[in-house]
C-alpha cells in the first residue's frame, strides 16, 4: 500500500467524475484517464480493517480471482491518503453490463439464468465466498463471460464451500427485490438445474483425477 499525500490525492482526482457517493462523501470516482478510484472510509481503530484495509482486500481479491480465471477489475494501485480518513484502490473497470442492467431490457433471458447458475456453482466449487453476491455485482462482459465487481467483501479458500456457506450465499443472491423478481420466478428452476449440473461435473472430474 502506497502512502499518498493529500495534495497528491487532490491532483489525482482533478477533473474526476463522481460515480457514487453517500452521506460520508465520495465513494467511486472516474479519473481523467478512464480508470476508477474507489474510496474506503477508515472507521474505528479496533477493527479488522485497521490491520487489513478494504482497499488492500480489493486488490488481493482481484489477484485471487484472476488466478482462478474469473473476470474482475484490473488493479493498478492501492493507497493510504494522508490527512484524509480514506484508503483507495485504483483500477480499470470490468467491461460490460451488470446483470441488473441486462435484465431491465430483457427479463426472460433463460440462457442467462443457466449461465448464472453454472457461474455461481463454479465460484462455490473453487472456494469463492462473495458476501455481496447480487446481480448488481455480476457483470456480463462483451465476450459473453460473467465476472465480479466491487470485490472487497470477498473471501477465498483452497477447497469448495460447504453446504452452509452455499446456502447463505444463494439466499443473498436473491435477497434484493429486483434480483428475486427475476431469479425466483420461472428462471429459478433453470438456475437451480444449471447449478446442480455444474456441481456434479466438478465432483465427477475430481473422482476421475482420484481426488
Amino acid at each position: 500500500m502506497q502512502t499518498l499525500s493529500h495534495d497528491a490525492y487532490l491532483a489525482l482526482r482533478a477533473n474526476a467524475t463522481v460515480l457514487e457517493l453517500d452521506l460520508h462523501g465520495e465513494k467511486v470516482l472516474q479519473l481523467e484517464d478512464g480508470s476508477y478510484l474507489k474510496l474506503f472510509r477508515r472507521k474505528r481503530l479496533i477493527s479488522s480493517a485497521a490491520w487489513y484495509p478494504y482497499a488492500q482486500r480489493f486488490a488481493d481479491n482481484a489477484l485471487e480471482l484472476k488466478r482462478r480465471g474469473i473476470p474482475c477489475p484490473e488493479v493498478s494501485g492501492v493507497f493510504r491518503i494522508s490527512g484524509f480518513s480514506r484508503d483507495a484502490v485504483r483500477y480499470l473497470p470490468l467491461a460490460g453490463k451488470t446483470l441488473r442492467q441486462v435484465i431491465q431490457t430483457d427479463a426472460a433471458l433463460q440462457d442467462l439464468a443457466e449461465k448464472l447458475g453454472r457461474f455461481v456453482a463454479g465460484l462455490h466449487e473453487s472456494g469463492v465466498y462473495f458476501r455481496s453476491l447480487h446481480l448488481g455485482n455480476i457483470v456480463l462482459t462483451p465476450d459473453g463471460a460473467l465476472g465480479l465487481i466491487d470485490i472487497a467483501d470477498l473471501r477465498t479458500q483452497s477447497g469448495a464451500l460447504d453446504s452452509n456457506k452455499r446456502k447463505r450465499n444463494l439466499q443473498r443472491l436473491s435477497r434484493d427485490p429486483p434480483d428475486c423478481f427475476w431469479l425466483c420466478g420461472e428462471n429459478k428452476s433453470i438456475f437451480d438445474n444449471a447449478y446442480a449440473i455444474r456441481q456434479r461435473e466438478k465432483i465427477d472430474m475430481d473422482r476421475s483425477h482420484g481426488m
